[in-house]
């Protein structure tokens, strides 16, 4: 990831002679927080650029220097699995796949498989792997919290065939009878809704503003700024009211996982 804006800030804390932690007091931020936006993986939102700029005493360059949208997706994603690591609540929405945290291999093998220009084998394999790992944090006993609304239609569309889709949901099941995650199924007679369009993660930090991922075909962004990250949250609490209650849906996903067995 381009890194200008990282760069840039430690340049100017240097020149005036301070320590992250002096930075971080001045501007009233956590010094983590500082070393983020250093090392390139956040973006101060509006507010925390003004207080930078109080702070270096360095006028409103901060507050008006916006990073462009030409970052390559593949940086902005590598950004955005770095702090699904180290988030301590994860809430996301899932409009057509199982959720990469939730993904066993066969059915992460049938979607890596699905995309146009075509990976190698070797590529795929490095993709599929690094994909399993990612999901190791849900090995730890309590951080993440960790909810999905799963859109009906990820339990409907047969990836990878009848016997992927029944291993892959039985998965689910068990994360959510481990009390490791909660899922909540949005049912398809619901008809439209605000989430439809495109996955949307939200990532909430100990010591570091909320963020959130959103994406959809070609097209995905890491969003910093609270008011958006605010109004990403209200529309996924929307959904979460028009999903099945746990019971539900834990009853709806052993249904279709014993469908899908059905067809072996």
């Amino acid at each position: 990831m381009g890194n200008t804006y990282g760069d840039w800030l430690r340049g100017q804390r240097e020149a005036a002679g301070l320590t992250q932690q002096q930075l971080a007091d001045a501007a009233v931020m956590t010094r983590s927080h500082i070393a983020h936006i250093e090392a390139g993986r956040r973006i101060p939102s509006k507010e925390d650029a003004r207080r930078l700029d109080k702070a270096l005493n360095t006028g409103n360059v901060l507050s008006s220097f916006r990073p462009g949208d030409d970052v390559a997706v593949a940086d902005r994603f590598a950004v955005a699995l770095e702090l699904e690591q180290q988030a301590t609540v994860i809430r996301e929405f899932a409009p057509a796949l199982v959720p990469g945290l939730f993904q066993t291999e066969g059915y992460a093998r049938a979607v890596m498989g699905a995309v146009f220009p075509p990976w190698s084998e070797t590529e795929c394999d490095r993709l599929v792997r690094t994909r399993l790992d990612r999901a190791k944090i849900l090995a730890e006993p309590v951080a993440p919290v960790v909810w999905a609304v799963l859109d009906e239609a990820v339990l409907r569309r047969p990836v990878g065939g009848p016997r992927v889709m029944a291993e892959q949901i039985s998965h689910i099941v068990r994360l959510v009878e481990e009390k490791r995650v909660r899922v909540h199924v949005l049912p398809i007679s619901l008809g439209a809704h605000p989430l439809l369009s495109g996955l949307v993660k939200l990532m909430w930090f100990e010591d570091q503003p909320p963020a959130a991922w959103c994406e959809g075909v070609s097209v995905s962004k890491l969003h910093d700024s609270p008011d958006v990250v605010q109004r990403l949250v209200q529309v996924y609490d929307l959904a979460l009211g028009d999903a099945l209650p746990l019971k539900e849906s834990l009853a709806l996903m052993r249904a279709t996982a014993k469908e899908y067995g059905h067809h072996d």
